[in-house]
């Protein structure tokens, strides 16, 4: 069983001027950023644009990553949907196409109680087979639904194949309670980009970075020198990559990551309305604003 470590992007959908998913662009990222040493793909994510694909939209951006990466990093999808059995159906494609794992986020909008959430997670699980890892996402910032630690433990009592959760809310209390389900054996994957070094001192094993697809390096050396026991040589790659990640929002606007992979010379790609791509002054500003960046660590194109 493959499992999620290290530094994993949510990779973007690129779309075209005429708004079909730019196959080209996609294969040109997915191309870049394991060139530049990340450890795995998580596209149909947040970053993504999910909820704006359809889902045979979906599929085609699943099958595209997978055959991009062609097996040099495992690809993991996340397949959450509006409903469970669409849900169902993202997760048995992503079998069926060799992935290596699916993410699975809560319902969204629409509230759902313990029993709902449980149920769930329980039937999407059981929809794949044993040995297919699964991964809880939680966002609850965005989706309007939370799970909690004891709603993971009776999820863990009923599936063989849920091996960990992506938290994407920024508290550190409950990344600990994360922590201790299944007697500490239950992988935790931080959100927030920012708190990847602070989380891999709790003992998270990595990070879902929608911003290291703009500028894989310094992500790439936080893990890199956590590993290798370099906290000094860790906490300097997390301070550079903690400024990178203002200047590209954070994840607060997709369109930006979109503007940088311009900027490193991937191509020119746009947003799906309604958001919309940046305009011309704060496209100007962010590249003088990675030119300046760029300046400050000695960084060479």
């Amino acid at each position: 069983m493959i499992k999620m470590q290290g530094v994993i992007i949510p990779i973007v959908t690129p779309f075209t001027s005429d708004d079909k998913i730019d196959i080209e662009a996609l294969h040109r990222l997915v191309d870049y950023l394991i060139d530049n040493g990340v450890d795995s793909l998580y596209p149909n994510g947040t970053t993504g644009e999910m909820l704006k694909l359809t889902l045979e939209e979906r599929k085609l951006v699943a099958e595209e990553v997978q055959e991009a990466a062609a097996g040099r990093i495992p690809v993991f999808v996340q397949v959450g949907a509006p409903t469970t059995a669409q849900t169902v159906e993202l997760a048995k494609h992503a079998v069926s196409i060799g992935a290596a794992g699916i993410g699975v986020v809560t319902p969204q909008f629409f509230g759902v109680n313990f029993r709902e959430m449980v149920e769930f997670y329980v039937q999407v699980s059981n929809s794949v087979p044993a040995d297919f890892p699964v991964y809880l996402y939680n966002i609850p910032q965005c989706a309007a639904n939370d799970i909690t630690p004891e709603m993971v433990e009776a999820i863990l009592k009923r599936t063989k194949n849920v091996v960990g959760i992506k938290y994407s809310f920024a508290d550190f209390i409950r990344l600990k309670d994360y922590l201790l389900c299944a007697d500490g054996q239950f992988d935790v994957v931080v959100g927030p980009d920012r708190l990847f070094l602070p989380g891999l001192a709790m003992g998270c094993v990595g990070v879902v970075t929608g911003c290291a697809q703009c500028g894989p390096a310094p992500f790439v050396q936080v893990y890199r020198k956590f590993k290798e026991g370099d906290m000094a040589g860790a906490l300097a790659a997390s301070r550079q990559s903690s400024e990178f990640a203002e200047i590209v929002k954070a994840g607060a606007n997709m369109a930006y990551f979109k503007a940088a992979m311009e900027y490193n010379g991937l191509g020119k790609t746009h947003m799906r309305a309604p958001a919309l791509d940046l305009t011309d002054p704060e496209r100007k500003e962010l590249f003088l604003q990675l030119e300046t960046y760029e300046r400050k660590y000695g960084i060479k194109r």
